[in-house]
């Protein structure tokens, strides 16, 4: 039997929920975690602990897979250049992107690009951002044992 959640936790999931709702809406620029926890008045380790405990990944994490997953979508136009791609979304190390972009995706970003033009030809952008979502280990085991 689980207990009710007490008020304190139910407004700190709202928070959590505003910090989300940042990183969703303000991915391209400068987040870090003290900066997203001093906007919803916790410490950056409560904030930490907590978003973890309700969204299953760090807030950094959290961010640079938005991030990723709008590079992504960029990348998937062609129009730019992988550079040009990773300060769009908000990285200042072409190096630190191009890691974790192979991280997540298990491909480097100029390799994703060449590759997706052919893979993704004829399919809805909407459809395509869906069926390419980049997934974690974690989640990748997670879906593999259910």
């Amino acid at each position: 039997m689980t207990s009710r959640p007490t008020a304190q936790q139910l407004r700190d999931l709202a928070r959590l929920r505003k910090v989300r709702d940042r990183i969703d809406r303000e991915y391209a620029q400068p987040l870090d975690v003290e900066a997203l926890a001093r906007g919803v008045h916790m410490s950056a380790g409560h904030l930490s602990r907590e978003f973890r405990r309700a969204y299953g990944e760090s807030p950094y994490s959290y961010l640079m897979t938005r991030r990723i997953e709008r590079a992504m979508a960029l990348l998937r136009r062609g129009d730019l250049s992988v550079t040009e791609v990773c300060f769009a979304v908000g990285c200042s190390s072409l190096g630190t992107f191009s890691t974790r972009f192979t991280e997540l995706v298990g491909v480097p970003p100029s390799t994703f690009r060449a590759e997706s033009a052919r893979t993704t030809a004829g399919i809805p952008a909407c459809v395509a951002k869906q069926v390419t979502r980049p997934v974690r280990n974690r989640e990748a085991r997670a879906r593999s044992r259910a």
